[in-house]
């Protein structure tokens, strides 16, 4: 129990670590390649790592009606999210608007958990509403600079925040427990089959593989798709979906930080004080008062 304990505490800045990385690394293939074409082969390559893994490990295989609500949830994690937020920056979204907007998981989280019978508490609600606060602050300049984020754009990426949190609060409620290896395979099948009729009709498959497209596919496949969703997986089975959803609330300070490291963009006093109104938010979200979560 004690050792279960110790993975699901150090589970969840891995997982906010490998998940912020993802918007460098959607920066690094930004311009030489098409979002959908480059996310259906990250697909594959996400299905053929899991599928050797699951092959010589012996994993288990779910029954249809699992693999029936496992691809649901795929479709919506995987295809709608990652689809609508890589097209909707590619159409001219500012990235910080984005942020903005997939943000808005955590609020959403509280007012549909419900549905998972999770029940918010009052100290939770105001640790998501700072948290939100905090990720307004680590915007600021990016959200003063933008115009023109109206229109299509948004509403796409309000789409993939939507297919996510519904997503998440379907996969807690249907099958909260299945083997990583085997239930990846079959996620990541399903969001092939969802993206690659857009990616036929709108797009190419236009991808000048030069060093950034090749790093930015690799670290797609092997950390974040095969590490970053395991680690989700992980955490949604031995936590609550309002404590998960609400760590991402830390990933856009953290990008904006790797951004700086990696590309030399401006880290200002709004970063720093909204990555510390975000972690207060956190804390109030994850800290139960008398009681120990395993997330916490």
């Amino acid at each position: 129990m004690a050792d279960s304990s110790v993975a699901a505490r150090l589970a969840v800045p891995a997982f906010i670590v490998v998940w912020a990385s993802g918007y460098v690394v959607a920066k690094l293939a930004a311009t030489d390649a098409e979002p959908l074409s480059f996310l259906v082969l990250r697909y594959a390559g996400v299905c053929a790592l899991m599928g050797v893994l699951a092959l010589s490990g012996g994993a288990k295989w779910p029954s249809r009606r699992d693999a029936f609500h496992i691809a649901v949830a795929g479709v919506l994690i995987q295809a709608l999210y990652l689809g609508g937020v890589w097209v909707a920056i590619r159409m001219g979204l500012s990235a910080g608007v984005a942020a903005l907007i997939v943000n808005l998981q955590p609020v959403l989280t509280v007012c549909f958990a419900f549905w998972t019978h999770e029940r918010a508490t009052r100290r939770q609600v105001l640790g998501v509403a700072i948290g939100f606060v905090g990720v307004l602050l680590v915007l600021a300049t990016k959200l003063v600079a933008t115009s023109g984020a109206l229109g299509i754009p948004v509403v796409i990426c309000a789409a993939a925040l939507l297919g996510s949190t519904i997503g998440v609060l379907y996969q807690k409620r249907h099958v909260p427990s299945f083997d990583l290896r085997s239930g990846q395979v079959i996620q990541f099948a399903a969001a092939i089959v969802a993206t690659l009729p857009f990616a036929w009709w709108f797009e190419s498959f236009n991808i000048r593989w030069t060093s950034s497209v090749i790093i930015a596919m690799l670290w797609s496949v092997i950390v974040l798709s095969g590490v970053g969703i395991s680690l989700m997986f992980y955490l949604l089975r031995h936590g609550s979906v309002t404590r998960l959803t609400s760590a991402m609330y830390l990933v856009p300070g953290l990008t904006a930080v790797m951004a700086w490291l990696m590309f030399g963009e401006t880290l200002g006093w709004n970063v720093m004080a909204g990555m510390a109104v975000s972690l207060f938010g956190v804390y109030l979200v994850v800290s139960t008062p008398g009681k120990r979560s395993p997330v916490a």
